[in-house]
């Protein structure tokens, strides 16, 4: 993510040291450390919430998706019922016809 070498780090470090002293640097670090952890975190839990709702999103649309194949299931139950019971009619006039 970030383009940071071992000599960036160090003038970084360097500074500090001037900026804040040797005998809180160890303390400020700590903070910093504490920070950087916390926003981790942080970052870490929005982005498992967000993998949870877009999971969740998912699975609503299989669902939605199972419905409208069910319903279609459905209707073709209800087509081949009515032709059953058209071909059945017809097999019963054929039969009456012949008797």
């Amino acid at each position: 993510m970030f383009d940071i070498g071992f000599w960036e780090l160090c003038l970084v470090g360097l500074v500090s040291l001037l900026v804040i002293g040797p005998e809180n640097l160890p303390k400020a670090a700590r903070i910093a450390g504490f920070w950087v952890g916390k926003t981790r975190n942080m970052v870490a839990s929005v982005k498992a919430e967000i993998k949870q709702e877009l999971q969740a999103e998912e699975l609503r649309q299989i669902m939605q998706q199972q419905a409208e194949l069910e319903k279609a299931m459905s209707e073709g139950e209800k087509h081949l019922e009515a032709l059953n019971n058209d071909v059945t009619q017809s097999v019963r006039d054929i039969e009456k016809t012949h008797d």
